[in-house]
């Protein structure tokens, strides 16, 4: 007779140790990470901040919810990841969009792009980037119409500098129009989210000590746009932005730590992860100097997602007790 007292012995394959978070942990993290930029947003952009952040996050709630539902799946959404895809949708997008225009990329991005790929951990593209991209590419009018405090619409500096390099040559009283620490204090049009670095640095240094993500994209992402970016204003520094400049303006801290790092969309190893950052960085500079928009950061990591499994492919870690195989 077995004794009763004993330990229960269970035979399963690994992981066997867990290391205790979980997605509803790792989600309420990246929501706290993103306060500062939110707090930003709100003194730089009022209310219209609060709007579609607000719509954003419901809409992809309610979207989660109701797909999850039709397709004979657990409808719960206490996991915060529809949530999160709505923040970072509405940190993407400028701050006088219709309210329509934000709900109808909120279920975009929830049942297209997550829900009818499976779900969380199945959607081969980042939600909130691809909503971006749709919307863009619908209304671009509306997504490229940026209205400062004073409510006269102009572009932003990317925009500026972009329209002046079309023309012929960057403006030359560009860093007086654009101071570099009033930009990466936050100081600048855009989407509500990307306007200071300095907020969404505190957020991204947040999630590296939570170990939420890791260093290896951020850091090469932004250190293949400062070096490319140096290559090329070493070249020409009249049409060409220093490296500073590119990394004070735009989406590109957005990106860097909170989206490409994505878990389920950017590659599972360390190596992988690094060749990834540089692929990002070296395609955001390409679309913004040579290409048809002025930031390439949402197109460079959606490019990069389809890579993704693609580099897990060719750059796996040795298996553990096997030595590497040598050439015939």
């Amino acid at each position: 007779m077995a004794d009763p007292t004993a330990p229960l012995w269970m035979l399963s394959s690994s992981p066997h140790a867990h290391e205790g978070s979980s997605v509803r942990r790792i989600m309420i993290d990246v929501l706290i990470a993103l306060l500062p930029a939110f707090a930003v947003a709100v003194a730089v952009f009022g209310l219209d901040a609060i709007r579609l952040v607000t719509v954003c996050v419901a809409s992809c709630l309610l979207a989660e919810f109701g797909a999850r539902k039709l397709m004979g799946r657990n409808a719960g959404i206490d996991d915060f990841s529809a949530a999160v895809t709505g923040v970072l949708l509405a940190f993407n997008l400028p701050p006088a969009l219709p309210t329509w225009m934000a709900v109808l990329g909120s279920v975009f991005a929830i049942v297209v792009v997550k829900q009818l790929f499976g779900g969380i951990g199945y959607n081969i593209f980042n939600p909130a980037l691809c909503a971006r991209v749709f919307l863009l590419i619908s209304f671009p009018v509306a997504m490229t119409t940026w209205a400062p405090w004073d409510a006269v619409t102009t572009a932003t500096p990317l925009g500026a500098w972009k329209t002046a390099w079309a023309a012929g040559a960057a403006p030359a009283h560009f860093a007086a129009t654009y101071p570099l620490g009033s930009l990466f204090l936050g100081n600048q049009l855009g989407s509500l989210g990307e306007v200071s670095e300095l907020a969404l640095l505190l957020g991204g240094l947040y999630l590296l000590a939570r170990r939420v993500i890791y260093w290896e994209i951020p850091v090469f992402y932004l250190a293949t746009v400062a070096g490319f970016a140096a290559i090329l204003y070493a070249i020409d520094p009249v049409t060409n932005l220093s490296p500073l400049y590119h990394l004070a303006t735009g989406g590109l801290f957005l990106g860097a730590f909170f989206m490409a790092t994505d878990m389920v969309t950017s590659p599972v190893t360390r190596v992988g992860q690094m060749v990834y950052g540089v692929g990002l960085g070296l395609l955001t500079l390409v679309i913004r100097r040579w290409g048809g928009y002025p930031e390439g950061v949402s197109f460079a990591i959606l490019i990069l997602n389809a890579f993704s499994p693609l580099i897990d492919k060719f750059i796996q870690p040795r298996t553990f007790g096997h030595a590497k195989k040598k050439p015939a």
